[in-house]
């Protein structure tokens, strides 16, 4: 029984995917991120601010204050806001994608 807990526990551990190397909060909530692939881009947020849960977001000074917590790997702001930076990363290629075609 201990071996087959063991095993689900990592089991249900994220992978990392992206990580975060550079990141740079601008005006009009959006933030510049550069991911360890060398992917980088300007991400706007302003759709995720005007959900009620981030509309603290909204005040530009804090919104400045967003840091990177590599132990999570997520994008954090006071008040227990987190937003993981994945999503952020499929917003940038789709981006790109786009720009080709």
């Amino acid at each position: 029984m201990a071996l087959s807990l063991k095993f689900r526990r990592y089991r249900s551990r994220r992978t990392r995917l992206h990580t975060v190397t550079e990141l740079r909060a601008e005006d009009n909530c959006t933030l510049w991120l550069r991911f360890d692939d060398g992917l980088e881009g300007h991400v706007y947020l302003g759709d995720l601010v005007e959900d009620m849960a981030m509309e603290v977001l909204s005040d530009a000074a804090l919104f400045r204050r967003v840091a990177f917590d590599p132990v999570s790997n997520v994008l954090t702001w006071s008040g227990g806001i987190r937003v993981d930076p994945d999503m952020l990363y499929r917003n940038l290629i789709t981006k790109a994608g786009a720009a080709l075609h």
